[in-house]
């Protein structure tokens, strides 16, 4: 009995712990430490990590863009 005890007692306290999860490092998925918030042409504020830029649209207008934002966007259109 005693032997049935103690072997069961090593079999737990040997188990192997889990190994972490690893994730893909996409482009996307890289940001900054630091981001700013900026009002969308949707009117609500959003987090962006990458930098602004201006985007040419189809009728040759050009639109100001927050890139790589905390909502997981790539591209936010933003109010002037």
């Amino acid at each position: 009995m005693k032997a049935l005890t103690l072997a069961l007692l090593f079999s737990l306290t040997v188990a192997q712990p889990a190994q972490p999860v690893r994730r893909p490092s996409g482009a996307v998925e890289r940001r900054s430490t630091s981001g700013r918030w900026y009002f969308a042409a949707s009117g609500h504020a959003v987090y962006c990590y990458g930098p602004v830029m201006i985007l040419p649209q189809v009728n040759g207008d050009l639109q100001k863009v927050a890139t790589l934002c905390r909502d997981g966007r790539a591209v936010v259109p933003l109010k002037d």
